[in-house]
């Protein structure tokens, strides 16, 4: 008889590896400037500055951080679901 619980290890093991990599490109750091429009993130997709003709819109930073935090949520949920299929 299978025990359902031997995979247990393996993903435990993937939860770290994933909170380590997280954790990782919260360190790590882009700047990208293209006409005009510059946009400072980070590693984990948060964006830290959106800068425009010189001047700084942290209002479309955080709306844009706050969709990429929804679409990162809906690939776990997918995921999950897709998961629970197989």
């Amino acid at each position: 008889m299978n025990n359902p619980l031997s995979g247990l290890g393996d993903l435990q093991k993937l939860q770290q590896q994933a909170q380590k990599m997280q954790s990782a490109l919260q360190q790590e750091q882009i700047t990208v400037e293209r006409n005009g429009v510059k946009i400072v993130m980070r590693g984990d997709q948060q964006i830290l500055e959106v800068t425009i003709d010189g001047v700084i819109e942290n209002r479309i930073a955080e709306a844009i951080s706050e969709a990429v935090k929804k679409t990162q949520e809906l690939a776990a949920k997918k995921l999950i679901e897709i998961s629970q299929q197989g």
